[in-house]
């Protein structure tokens, strides 16, 4: 099993910056790539970005692409989303996931919620106008 824990949420006003993290514990080595989720109130979980653990290749939504950045520190076991520009219908609760298995299976495949095996609590985003 993996366990993660998202940190870095909180109140913030339309322009700000903000970073979150994600630490996991557990069977690490079997993880394959990390994602970021998120679900604002009345809506459905989305997908935000992701990054495959081995090599780094990145994929983001269309709503984020320059201004989120995911990264991630191996040793740490730690995945990291640096959100600039931050805009009010980014308020949302922000989930970290993992995805273990053998191989990747492509950029697109991750951005499915389904796809993904552990989930963190979540952390609150909230971007005031």
């Amino acid at each position: 099993q993996v366990q993660l824990v998202e940190s870095g949420g909180g109140l913030v006003q339309a322009g700000d910056s903000l970073r979150l993290s994600c630490r996991a514990s557990g069977r690490t080595s079997s993880i394959v790539v990390m994602g970021w989720f998120r679900q604002a109130p009345g809506k459905e979980r989305e997908f935000v970005a992701h990054i495959r653990w081995s090599g780094g290749t990145t994929y983001y939504a269309d709503s984020v692409k320059g201004r989120f950045t995911i990264s991630k520190d191996n040793a740490r076991n730690t995945v990291y989303l640096q959100m600039n520009s931050l805009k009010p219908e980014d308020t949302a609760i922000y989930y970290c996931a993992v995805e273990v298995s053998s191989y990747y299976r492509g950029s697109v495949y991750y951005t499915r919620q389904e796809t993904y095996d552990y989930w963190g609590p979540g952390t609150q985003v909230t971007v005031s106008s």
